[in-house]
Formats: structure tokens, C-alpha cells, sequence
């Protein structure tokens, strides 16, 4: 090199014997094999972070102060005096005046307020009676967006409201499961046998016509038989969270976007984009639940049109940058191409057979910005937010480093124990969820509200004599 130049990019002067001696022999399929290997060892250590010794998850302890600040709207100093009153309530555990409750402990104490507080406090979150649940599916096609971080700490905000929770992981690589500290084995333990049980029953009403015809029935082989068995009460399993529960997912759930065509190819009526919703519907877990979150794979296939057909509220992640604000309008173009296709095919047959029109609705749908800082995106953030206009929440989700932190033990924000941390960061840590929670709950409680009055309504006019 002469002196006083520049040295070159290292891109330059790569000898190529040199680079052929640093290489392995050629890598064959078996290769993959022991990279997986490697890595689930490694995804269960890193995984069990978060967890307690005996290899399970579970959920930490909560101040007073958090109570009275968070959850129960009510005084340090009241709450401790309905505590000395009511010695049959929970005491929490510690000394002096700072006690620690778990949130079992909290949702008892939730409920004695409410019986016996003052009036006009929302010791309970509002919940209409006689409306099923209703269904958050976080979905866009771009990975990375805080997908899962997003439906994980949404579904933990609403727990720590009150509301019970069912959380489903739809996504192969099983990301909420692990949050929500899950076990799954295999496929038979995720979604995929709800929907194969749901082609099952329309394979079972197709012979009923056929057999009336004199025509041969269509088969129904082995998976289809056992899916028939399945409930999804099997398939939920508890947290540790006590009002969280999960239908999770790991990697053979990605065989249902193969195996979903092959079934609509063998029974063109059967309407796929139905299975979810039909099983959450018929076997009554809408009524068993105050809210489902369900979180997608980051495609738009078939496991991520049953989770949109099944939502009631679609919440779409992005980053405030060009490409994820590229790639979520690209998002949004598919969505309608896919959801128009089908309403149009399906509406043509349905009026030959003289059946009303299906049509897809959704109750709200807001795109959140995520990962947000801003010193560097506000500016990006304002383009996003104009273009989107009424799709946006108006609250950006800060990147901050309690959420960081909280990532790398796998645990949410709310499952960190703030004493690990400055009580500002905490307190700043949690109000970004807590602000995104707020829109949300507005929007659920907004769409009950309308719900509950559409019915109220329709029984009015129903109830009308006639003439």
C-alpha cells in the first residue's frame, strides 16, 4: 500500500484460493438437520430465562403501589384499611406497608371493590351481557414489525383489566407460545386439527346430499376421523397468567398452509376461510371468553385468512419506516384483492341457489406504529399517520429500554418486576403499552356498545305487532 493513501474497501484483493481453502465441504440436507438441533437447544435455554428453575413460567407478584396505581382505582391508604377490615381477603405477602399480591389475589380483590366500593369506579371492566367475545386478530405480512410483542402485551393489558383472555398462536414459529410460556408438541396440539375438523363436518354434510342423490360418498381418511374427535378445550391450556389461557402453535402447523388447498380442491363448497370462526362459534368458546387475540404468521396464507375472516378488530403492526409503511399498504391491497375474490366467486354461486350475498366487515381496523423513536421518525411517522389517516391509532409505541430488556428474558413488560429498574424507566416502559391498550379497549368497548344497541333494536322491532 503506498503511504498517505487511503486503504482500500475490504471488498477488494479477496484472493480466491485463499477464499476456496476457508470454506467446509459442501453442506447436504442432513446439515440442516444439526443446525435445528443446535438451535432448539438453544431457543429452550434462551427461552427459560424468563423462567423459574423448576423449568416453569410464572407470573411475579404486585405491589400495593402498582395496585393502586394500575389496576384498582383506589387510595394506598383506603385499600389498606379495607385489607385490616376484611381479614378473609387476600393479605399479600411481606412486611410492613408495602405487600405483594398475585394477580389471582388482585381479580378477588377486583371483584370486593366492586361489591362494595364506591359507586361510579370501574372496579371491573365493562362487559355486556349476552355478547360473545369479541376477536383481535394483529396481523401484516412483513415480519418484524412487533407482531407478537404487540397481541402478547395487549392480551397481558386486558388481563391485568379483568377481562378473560384467550390468546391463539397461529403462527408456525410459535413466538406467543413461547411468551406465554406454552408447551406444544405437535400439530395435533395447535389449530390445525380445529380446521381439519371443520372440513371434516362439511365432508360429512356433502355425503348426506350425495347419499340422497345415489351418489358414492367422498372418503374421510384418518386425520379427518380423529379431527372429528377434537374439541378446542382440548387444545387450550393455561398460563401463568390465571386469566390468560392459550391455543399455541410450533413448526407442523405450517403444514396447514399446504394441506387447506388440497382440502378446498376435494369439496369446492366447503368455505375455508370459516374454519376458525365456526369453531370458536359452534362449540361455544366465544362465550367462554371476554376477549381472543390471535396473532398471524407474517403471510397472508390460509392460516392468516381464517384468523381476518374470524376478526372482529384488525390491528396491523409497522415500523415508521418507508418499507414497512410500503410493505403494509402492499398489505392492505392484498387483503382486498383476497377478501373481493372470494366474495365475488362465492356471491355468484350463492345467488344460482338463490342464498343471500356473504360480505366480509370488520368492526375497526388501526395500523400501530411500533419500535417508534422520536428523535429520528417523528417526521416519517407524521407521513405514515396522514396517508393512513383514520387506519392509525394515534399513539406511537416508544422503543424504550425496559422493552428491550424485557425481550431478551422473553417476558412481557408487565411480567418484569420494576424493581429491577429506575422507577421512571418502568413507569415510562409501561405507559407506551398502557397508552396502546387505552385505544384499543376504546375501540372494543365502542363496538360492544354499538353491538349491544343493534340488538336491542332489532328485538325492538321484532316485538312490534304487525300491521
Amino acid at each position: 500500500m503506498t503511504a498517505g493513501k487511503d486503504p482500500l474497501p475490504p471488498y477488494f484483493n479477496i484472493d480466491p484460493a485463499q477464499a476456496a481453502a476457508r470454506l467446509p465441504d459442501p453442506i447436504d440436507t442432513a446439515r440442516f438437520a444439526k443446525a435445528a438441533a443446535f438451535a432448539a437447544k438453544g431457543r429452550e435455554d434462551l427461552a427459560k430465562r424468563g423462567y423459574a428453575p423448576d423449568g416453569q413460567k410464572r407470573l411475579r407478584r404486585f405491589s400495593t403501589w402498582e395496585i393502586c396505581k394500575y389496576l384498582i382505582p383506589v387510595a394506598p391508604a383506603h385499600f389498606r384499611r379495607v385489607l385490616k377490615k376484611n381479614a378473609e381477603l387476600p393479605q399479600g405477602v411481606g412486611e410492613g406497608n408495602t405487600k405483594w399480591f398475585s394477580l389471582q389475589d388482585v381479580l378477588t380483590l377486583r371483584h370486593h371493590f366492586a361489591a362494595e366500593g364506591a359507586a361510579g369506579r370501574e372496579y371491573l371492566p365493562w362487559r355486556p351481557k349476552g355478547l360473545p367475545a369479541k376477536v383481535i386478530a394483529v396481523s401484516n405480512f412483513k415480519g418484524g414489525t412487533s407482531k407478537t410483542t404487540t397481541a402478547a402485551h395487549l392480551a397481558m393489558s386486558a388481563a391485568l383489566d379483568g377481562y378473560r383472555v384467550l390468546t391463539i398462536d397461529l403462527d408456525s414459529q410459535g413466538s406467543l407460545t413461547s411468551i406465554m410460556g406454552g408447551v406444544v408438541e405437535d400439530e395435533w396440539q395447535t389449530a390445525f386439527p380445529l380446521l381439519a375438523k371443520d372440513y371434516a363436518r362439511a365432508l360429512e354434510a356433502e355425503n348426506k346430499v350425495r347419499a340422497a342423490a345415489g351418489d358414492p360418498p367422498l372418503p374421510l381418511d384418518e386425520t379427518l376421523t380423529e379431527a372429528l374427535k377434537v374439541s378446542p378445550r382440548n387444545l387450550i391450556q393455561s398460563t401463568h397468567w390465571p386469566n390468560i389461557d392459550l391455543l399455541g402453535a410450533q413448526l407442523n402447523l405450517y403444514w396447514a398452509e399446504f394441506q387447506v388447498p388440497v382440502w378446498r380442491m376435494g369439496l369446492r363448497s366447503w368455505s375455508l376461510w370459516d374454519a376458525l370462526s365456526n369453531a370458536l362459534e359452534s362449540e361455544g368458546i366465544l362465550d367462554e371468553y371476554d376477549l381472543i387475540f390471535l396473532d398471524t404468521p407474517p403471510a397472508l396464507g390460509y392460516l392468516t385468512i381464517n384468523a381476518l375472516a374470524a376478526a372482529d378488530i384488525l390491528l396491523v403492526p409497522l415500523g415508521a419506516s418507508f418499507l414497512e409503511f410500503d410493505s403494509t399498504g402492499r398489505f392492505f391491497d392484498m387483503l382486498y384483492s383476497t377478501f373481493a375474490s372470494i366474495e365475488e366467486g362465492e356471491n355468484a354461486a350463492r345467488r344460482r341457489a338463490g342464498l343471500p350475498d356473504i360480505k366480509f366487515e370488520w368492526d375497526a381496523v388501526r395500523a400501530v406504529i411500533t419500535r417508534f423513536d422520536a428523535a429520528q421518525q417523528t417526521d416519517l411517522a407524521n407521513v405514515v399517520q396522514a396517508y393512513f389517516g383514520d387506519f392509525m391509532t394515534t399513539f406511537r409505541q416508544d422503543m424504550t429500554a425496559m422493552v428491550g430488556q424485557a425481550g431478551e428474558q422473553v417476558n412481557g413488560i408487565y411480567e418484569a418486576d420494576y424493581r429491577e429498574f429506575n422507577r421512571d424507566t418502568y413507569v415510562r416502559g409501561r405507559e407506551t403499552f398502557d397508552h396502546t391498550w387505552a385505544e384499543v379497549k376504546e375501540l372494543i368497548l365502542g363496538t360492544w356498545w354499538r353491538d349491544l344497541h343493534m340488538a336491542d333494536e332489532a328485538q325492538a322491532e321484532e316485538d312490534q305487532p304487525n300491521g
